[in-house]
């Protein structure tokens, strides 16, 4: 009886011991409550390593730029942003033209209708005559008649009536002809016109974007680091790093005179550091390089030809329209317009270009110096035509 008890003792407390339930993770087998820690920070790990898959390198924290970087990064952009505005300068120079001749199209199909209309009134009105006259055989009408002799003079005039008749119906076929004609024509300018409009905005688009993350990289300067950066733009590289210790930059100048803009300090700079021509332009050239002098401080703006702003293209050819000239609207035209010149036959007025891909002009003024309107927040300027890759010139006729 004892062993029996002691049998079912044992039993009952082997039921009551329980032992852990080990946990499996990924394959691993912890037991014991070392084994929930340790399945936790697997858990745990292979969250973090999932989280990291996921976000990729995007979610890296970006190296920052030096000032240096930026500046240069932006000065690309800005190069960019100009070449971009030479092509939509150029797509804008056809789609005016397109729309001038499309214009001219449709008023010369509203003179051809015009014609077109009189010519159907007047075949209109001899139709109608013969009606009326019930175009009785001229037999007939001779038999009728009381007087053969006012008959025949009648006859006489239907023979003109109907050879008139003849000559209206030539000219509604050769209005009709010509309407269809321009009709066709203008249709095919409307085609190019919207494919223009399309292009100029994909243009538009492109430099919007350029000019916008170039802000966004300036955004990243400190206060002094901007500050000098936009003083460089404002009076140009090369003059800022010839400035002698103790010169008033152009926003030194702006605070030291109330109501004088920092794009006139820079106008006045540009003009006290830049010699004038080595030897005085003469005729049209003298006009288009005194029209470069009294644009400088004015702004940049792309798609501008003046008065009060210019992008690159728009100052040499509101220039050398002062002078009488007539220019083509951008830079990769306008280097064709003229006599060449190699570098070192140039003379005051002569349009010098820049970049392998002709993206960029100034009016040569002398001493090795030109005027442009270098990009956004630099205002026309003179400058030193060595500070950029020589690309050509040219002389306007």
């Amino acid at each position: 009886m004892t062993s029996r008890l002691s049998v079912l003792s044992m039993s009952t407390h082997r039921k009551r011991t329980k032992r852990p339930r080990p946990f499996v993770f990924a394959g691993a087998v912890f037991q014991g409550s070392a084994g929930r820690t340790a399945a936790t920070a697997a858990t745990l790990a292979l969250a973090g390593a999932a989280t990291a898959a996921a976000t990729g390198p995007a979610q890296a924290a970006e190296p920052r730029r030096t000032p240096a970087q930026v500046t240069s990064e932006v000065d690309g952009l800005y190069r960019q942003a100009e070449a971009a505005t030479q092509k939509y300068n150029g797509t804008k120079a056809e789609a005016d033209r397109t729309r001038s001749s499309l214009h001219s199209l449709q008023d010369e199909a509203a003179r051809t209708q015009d014609r077109l209309n009189t010519a159907r009134d007047a075949l209109g009105s001899v139709v109608s005559a013969q009606y009326r006259s019930g175009g009785l055989d001229p037999a007939m009408q001779a038999a009728l008649s009381s007087d053969p002799d006012t008959y025949l003079e009648s006859a006489s005039v239907a023979e003109r009536a109907t050879s008139r008749n003849a000559q209206n119906v030539q000219r509604v076929r050769a209005e009709l002809t010509q309407l269809g004609r321009l009709h066709a024509q203008a249709d095919g300018r409307l085609s190019t016109l919207a494919a223009q409009q399309k292009e100029l905005a994909a243009r538009k688009a492109e430099i919007n974007d350029k000019l916008t993350t170039a802000r966004s990289l300036l955004d990243r300067l400190n206060a002094a680091e901007r500050a000098r950066y936009e003083t460089a733009s404002a009076t140009g590289s090369a003059t800022a790093a010839r400035r002698p210790p103790g010169t008033p930059t152009p926003s030194a100048l702006s605070a030291a005179a109330p109501g004088h803009t920092v794009a006139a300090s820079a106008a006045s700079a540009s003009a006290s550091a830049a010699p004038r021509a080595a030897s005085a332009p003469a005729g049209r050239a003298a006009a288009a390089v005194a029209f470069a002098y009294r644009a400088l401080g004015k702004p940049y703006v792309w798609g501008a030809t003046g008065p009060n702003s210019f992008d690159c293209s728009g100052l040499t050819q509101a220039a050398w329209k002062a002078a009488g000239v007539s220019l083509p609207r951008t830079t990769y035209t306008q280097i064709n317009a003229g006599k060449r010149v190699t570098r070192s036959q140039l003379a005051p007025g002569d349009l010098v270009f820049f970049y392998s891909g002709v993206s960029h002009v100034g009016l040569y003024i002398g001493d090795g110096k030109m005027i442009h309107a270098p990009h956004p927040g630099a205002p026309v300027r003179v400058a030193p035509i060595g500070e950029m890759p020589f690309a050509g010139a040219t002389r306007p006729a």
